[in-house]
């Protein structure tokens, strides 16, 4: 039983260490940013020169705690088996009712690796 315990003692600590808790967004209405699905209300946009300021912070850290900072991604892309984005739009998408955007919409990208960790943001109105 002890070599037991020896053995998966490591692995339930790893376990632990990688959910990750909310991240430090800094000055950004979180409450705000979590309301505003898609952009569509306009919130997410006034935080736009925190995020900028703040986003390599965010770099290293775990899809789980992206997610509990700022909650579920408006979309999520996988490229390949080694890496996928998450799409947070700052600006109201075509997912918006009544919105028929005449551009693409500013976004936060987030580029997870194959270890399902922040190897990028960028905010950008251009796609990965």
């Amino acid at each position: 039983m002890q070599k037991f315990l020896k053995f998966i003692s490591p692995f339930m600590l790893m376990a632990a260490i990688s959910c990750g808790g909310k991240l430090d967004a800094g000055n950004i209405n979180l409450e705000n940013w979590k309301s505003d699905r898609n952009g569509c209300k306009g919130l997410r946009i006034q935080d736009k020169a925190e995020l900028e300021k703040i986003k390599n912070n965010f770099l290293g850290a775990y899809n789980q705690s992206i997610i509990k900072t700022f909650g579920r991604p408006d979309r999520v892309e996988l490229v390949d088996k080694s890496q996928s984005f998450y799409f947070y739009f700052l600006e109201p998408s075509e997912n918006c009712d009544g919105v028929k955007p005449e551009k693409e919409p500013l976004r936060v990208l987030f580029r997870l690796n194959a270890v399902s960790k922040i190897s990028e943001v960028t905010i950008t109105n251009l796609n990965p």
